[in-house]
């Protein structure tokens, strides 16, 4: 997610010059159109290649992972390498950090700018020339296997049994590695054959956890119920999904409701014949409806529909029944869990602390000089910038002149004197920046 969401903007691009101006969009150009392929091929693998090679190996390693990721995409143009892209690009930037650590001491006097400019020049060639024979051609072989798969599924009319899969998956945060590792990768080429793909709507349709969300509004009880209609703005209109995965941890079974729901939805679209012209993302009804082909609109919007009622009236039978039981809904609970998995599922350490308050760690910053305050997450643009909203609001009446505001946990401005992140990045985050303060939460948007 690290590599792909700071460059949605570009998948946003394409769709809409896809949408416009490709022989079936609603206003075809010939000579517009003619920026719709380099764009998908070159230009979106590139971008993700080289914000991976800098999240690993810095500015030198963006400018080695550009350079690695040509060879991947030059060994069969006919496809769009993103899965390259996200190998290539860390490698690269893994590469040339290694390479700078081994040189660190040893290079002589003056020949600094020589050794840099060469060594990233002869990196980036050898992994060149390493996507063109190796990583390349074993990318395709994947797709075409996945795409296989797909063509089973939808020929035997199984596609909706996806969301067995997907729905859980979105629960354990592997929704970001199904959706731009696999699915987004399948629709690209689907689109780029019929002008629209399913694939876009199985993982980013909100249907499934809009029908969990009113369940709570209407039947539940306590802090779940009073949180859930600002959920549904958040996860419906925001597109921010993770909002609604405590409310399934709370009471497990409601997986089945997103999985019946999920099903439900991928039945309708399939039916109707729906798709989207480029991802959307985030997974907002917005997005969705902009990146919906000219003529699908009331199939998409259907499949929402079904989805979302299929969802509320399987989840309104469990959250009935443990609001009957008089239980306990400990929404909390649910969330510090939900952060705890989430940490799991990227490899990082997670901490359990005894309460909510707020840990410093490292320098501490006197108030006077406090001028920036930085809420950071892995993408910085879903968790802490709801976050640094809400912070920013409790303290706009003190007018402090503290900007606050939203970045990835590896790309913090330089001139920020505080970090605000969650405790499972707390340790990255120190490790990264010992001249900042940074304060370690459990949750963004329920920290006193």
């Amino acid at each position: 997610s690290g590599m792909v969401m700071p460059n949605i903007g570009a998948l946003i691009a394409f769709g809409f010059l896809a949408a416009l101006f490709i022989d079936t969009g609603w206003i075809p150009n010939e000579k517009l159109n003619s920026m719709v392929s380099p764009m998908l091929t070159y230009l979106i693998p590139i971008l993700i290649a080289s914000t991976g090679g800098k999240m690993v190996g810095g500015d030198r390693g963006r400018v080695v992972g550009a350079i690695a990721v040509i060879g991947a995409i030059m060994s069969d143009t006919s496809i769009t390498m993103l899965m390259a892209a996200m190998l290539m690009g860390p490698l690269a930037g893994f590469c040339i950090k290694k390479f700078d650590q081994l040189m660190d001491g040893h290079m002589p006097a003056g020949f600094e700018m020589l050794i840099n400019n060469f060594s990233a020049g002869i990196i980036g060639m050898l992994l060149a020339i390493l996507g063109y024979v190796v990583v390349g051609p074993v990318m395709s072989g994947i797709l075409a296997v996945l795409a296989a798969g797909v063509n089973i599924l939808v020929s035997h009319s199984l596609l909706p049994l996806v969301a067995i899969f997907i729905e859980p998956a979105k629960v354990l945060f592997l929704n970001n590695a199904i959706n731009h590792g696999i699915l987004s990768p399948l629709g690209i080429e689907q689109a780029k054959e019929m002008g629209s793909s399913i694939m876009f709507l199985l993982e980013a349709n909100p249907g499934p956890g809009l029908g969990v969300l009113l369940a709570y509004c209407i039947f539940g009880k306590g802090s779940s119920k009073e949180s859930a209609p600002g959920a549904v703005i958040i996860h419906f209109l925001g597109g921010i999904h993770e909002i609604y995965f405590p409310y399934i941890l709370m009471n497990p079974a409601l997986i089945l409701a997103v999985m019946l729901g999920g099903a439900s939805g991928v039945l309708t679209f399939s039916v109707l014949g729906a798709g989207l012209v480029a991802a959307a993302s985030p997974g907002s009804i917005i997005a969705i409806l902009a990146m919906t082909a000219k003529g699908k609109y009331f199939a998409v919007i259907a499949g929402v529909v079904v989805a979302t009622v299929v969802s509320f009236l399987v989840s309104s039978v469990f959250v009935k029944r443990a609001a009957a039981r008089d239980e306990e809904q400990d929404l909390d609970a649910a969330q510090a869990q939900m952060k705890n998995m989430k940490a799991e599922a990227k490899n990082q350490k997670v901490e359990v602390g005894q309460d909510d308050v707020a840990v410093a760690i490292d320098k501490e910053v006197a108030v006077s000089d406090i001028k920036k305050i930085i809420f950071a997450c892995d993408a910085g643009m879903g968790s802490s910038a709801m976050g640094a909203a809400r912070f920013k609001s409790r303290i706009k009446d003190l007018n402090l002149g503290i900007e606050v505001a939203a970045a990835p946990v590896d790309n913090v401005p330089a001139d920020a004197q505080i970090i605000v992140t969650h405790e499972s990045l707390a340790q990255r985050a120190e490790d990264k920046y010992d001249d900042k303060e940074i304060i370690e939460i459990k949750n963004f948007l329920k920290d006193d």
